[in-house]
């Protein structure tokens, strides 16, 4: 499909420190759309175990996947913007669709509460992936601004990340308000955002997002292929031996107390295959559909993929494990007096990782700017392999503040390493953070972060040769 092309006084326009208008106003709606769903994320783990009365293992488990679909519907939403309704429209659906979810968790209600989890899920598909498009569209191609308008955009996720569990975290973790009153406030900022958008679409977005035309582009209908018959036998077989794979990854200490059989027709086992299935289905379609460079390219990225998938599986502890361990093992006592709190909300924890992701991420391009000068700069797999790295370091320190707990004391909040810091790595992430319930001790329990991060690592950085021989022909690889 051949979408409307951007007016050009809209990408030469340099109004907003150098770059377009249009990106200080997805900026905002960003902002607070990330705002809503880190607020609630914030608090979903806590809520489940502190006021429901659910196991840690069982909160997490869903946790793990809420956040896992999250991540999935955006590859439907995006395909149905890019297909049919464009991404101008997409992020209204979803903007609505979403709040709606957040003011659905506000009422008493486990029907409620599944309904505003199923509305955030499909309203997320709807907004996520093509608001970032909508960036994209704000530059011509070639045009050096692009990776840095980027940036700045990024800043926006973080900021939001950043402020939301202090409000929304703190709200429901005090007792005046209240839980729900918390998830209230998360669908308060998903409403402040697209009021934002709505008010700046026509002014600072026209043309841009437009649903495309319906004629088939003949340019991109000759660099992929079609699938025949026989390759779409492959990918229904890869796809069912990936489900198979991720039941068995996702269950493994389930399903050795209950059974393998009674485990995948569980309903967490169900998931688990549909989930890798979908995933498995998902890249046997590119692969099959290319030739030449463009198969070698979707071969690495499967790579990175499969990389990836451990950092964010690490990553999404913040909001279930390292919750947890929060709440229950660190001494968050401060006395009366800040905000008529008498301890540290749990909660506000996960405002660390984004404050250090806005400070440092500067220094990080500074030092990869200096290094590309020299002609030192590591290749991208090289600093995937140093994110690892980090990740398994951050979780290795938690070992010693695990064995404090599990010598009876409670430990300081400063030994939190949430600095560690999507989709499949968030699925998993929920059963990696069930462990913390039964695996005995904590120590024990961050081993096992630590040795996935760390492993995952060495085993990457053994395959830096194929992935830059595979992305030869992309120079920043």
């Amino acid at each position: 499909m051949t979408v409307p092309s951007v007016p050009v006084a809209v990408q030469a326009d340099r109004s907003f420190f150098g770059h377009p208008r249009g990106l200080a106003l997805l900026f905002g709606a960003e902002m607070w759309e990330r705002f809503s769903y880190y607020g609630m994320r914030a608090i979903l783990v806590l809520y489940l175990v502190n006021a429901l009365g659910w196991r840690g293992e069982d909160a997490a488990r869903l946790y793990g996947t809420y956040t896992g679909l999250v991540y999935l519907t955006p590859l439907i939403g995006g395909w149905l913007a890019d297909r049919f309704i464009g991404t101008r429209r997409s992020l209204v659906i979803g903007g609505i669709v979403i709040a709606l979810g957040h003011f659905a968790l506000a009422f008493e209600s486990m029907a409620m509460f599944y309904t505003g989890l199923g509305l955030i899920i499909v309203g997320t598909g709807f907004f996520k992936p093509n608001v970032s498009t909508m960036v994209g569209q704000l530059y011509v191609a070639g045009d050096t601004r692009r990776d840095a308008g980027f940036t700045i955009f990024y800043m926006g996720i973080n900021t939001g990340a950043f402020i939301a569990p202090l409000i929304c975290g703190g709200l429901a973790e005090n007792p005046r308000f209240g839980w729900h009153v918390g998830f209230a406030a998360a669908g308060v900022g998903m409403v402040l955002g697209l009021i934002l958008y709505l008010w700046g679409r026509d002014r600072y977005l026209p043309g841009v997002g437009l649903a495309p035309a319906h004629v088939q582009d003949e340019e991109t209908a000759a660099e992929v292929g079609e699938i025949g018959v026989p390759e779409y036998r492959s990918v229904a077989i890869i796809g069912a031996l990936a489900g198979l794979v991720v039941a068995v990854l996702g269950g493994l200490r389930t399903w050795s107390e209950t059974g393998f059989v009674p485990w995948l027709f569980s309903l967490a086992g169900l998931m688990s295959i549909a989930y890798g299935t979908l995933i498995g289905a998902a890249f046997s379609v590119p692969l099959f559909a290319t030739r030449g460079e463009e198969r070698r390219r979707v071969i690495a990225l499967i790579l990175v993929f499969f990389f990836v998938t451990f950092f964010w599986l690490l990553f999404e502890q913040a909001g279930s494990s390292l919750t947890l361990f929060a709440d229950r093992d660190t001494d968050r006592t401060i006395g009366a007096g800040l905000f008529g709190q008498e301890v540290i909300p749990a909660s506000w924890f996960q405002s660390i990782q984004p404050l250090a992701i806005i400070i440092l991420a500067p220094v990080a391009a500074w030092v990869w700017g200096i290094l590309g000068r020299r002609g030192k700069e590591p290749s991208t797999a090289v600093k995937m392999v140093i994110g690892l790295f980090f990740a398994g370091l951050g979780f290795f320190l938690l070992i010693f503040a695990g064995q404090a707990v599990d010598a009876g004391l409670k430990v300081a909040p400063l030994w939190l390493a949430w600095f560690l810091a999507l989709s499949a790595a968030n699925f998993l992430g929920g059963f990696m953070a069930a462990l913390i319930e039964t695996i005995p001790k904590r120590a024990d329990f961050f081993i096992v972060p630590t040795a996935t991060a760390w492993i995952a690592g060495l085993v990457m950085l053994l395959l830096v040769p194929l992935l830059k021989r595979l992305t030869r022909s992309v120079p920043a690889a």
